[in-house]
């Protein structure tokens, strides 16, 4: 009698794992806007009925395709973070190493380039270069404008920012707040450049950055340098008047901040 109902469960299991691949893959190649449901289809294998059954429109299944691979890719982070702070029993950690918690998972995850293999279906083995393929993904979402991809977006980051702020601020005591909160975003950027530029590392083949692209390589180069940008000596001109620009208490800028917190 519990055979049916397990043997449907796998099977919508499959279902949807199938379209969430395919919608990666798509997504990725051909941005969202131009990525057909016809065309996800046919490559998932399934008809539009099960897209509408499992995710309601073509908006829940962009929201699903982050939420299965940013959860986990954040709850590492986080786990990350809090290993660093137990071993610091309290104390403030090296913002050094708060970077490399945050900055390292991800870079991993962009590091997985196997070559995806075609069977004997219309469907790709999914589980090969899957990692790369998502952050060129994700590099595509930081250049949508659409308000629903900003909104998506900062919902998974706001309580990986808010940590890793919270770990900078104890690291840093004499960065004022403000000004944290703009090199936060300057941080974030760069790593969001080096992460899903990978056009970019190839632009600069010629300076063999290809050679570095190991995590390992790329963390010992990009380390040094935010922890320069954020441990630099504060502006010396006009720092009551950038005040009145800064965002207040950080929060537009933490906003920006997520969005680029790949």
């Amino acid at each position: 009698m519990k055979t049916a109902p397990k043997t449907r469960d796998i099977v919508n299991v499959n279902t949807r794992e199938r379209i969430l691949n395919a919608a990666e893959v798509l997504f990725a190649e051909h941005g969202f806007e131009r990525a057909s449901l016809r065309a996800l289809t046919a490559e998932a294998g399934v008809n539009l009925a099960a897209v509408n059954y499992h995710f309601g429109s073509k908006a829940g299944l962009i929201r699903a395709v982050f939420e299965r691979r940013l959860a986990p890719l954040n709850a590492e982070r986080l786990n990350e973070l809090a290993a660093l702070e137990r071993a610091a029993r309290g104390g403030p950690l090296p913002p050094e190493r708060i970077i490399e918690a945050f900055f390292g998972p991800v870079l991993r995850m962009s590091m997985d380039r196997r070559p995806a293999a075609r069977g004997g279906s219309t469907q790709r083995d999914r589980g090969a270069g899957s990692g790369h393929r998502f952050i060129r993904l994700l590099g595509r979402a930081h250049t949508e404008s659409r308000q629903a991809m900003r909104e998506l977006l900062e919902a998974e980051y706001v309580e990986v920012v808010e940590r890793f702020k919270a770990a900078l601020t104890r690291a840093l005591p004499q960065v004022p707040e403000k000004e944290l909160a703009w090199r936060m975003h300057f941080t974030l950027g760069a790593m969001s450049y080096v992460i899903a530029g990978t056009d970019a590392v190839q632009l600069s083949a010629s300076y063999e950055v290809r050679q570095s692209e190991h995590p390992e390589s790329v963390m010992k180069r990009i380390v040094p340098f935010l922890v320069a940008g954020l441990t630099a000596p504060l502006p010396e001109a006009g720092e009551r008047g950038a005040g009145a620009n800064a965002p207040a208490n950080g929060r537009r800028d933490d906003r920006n901040a997520e969005r680029k917190a790949a």
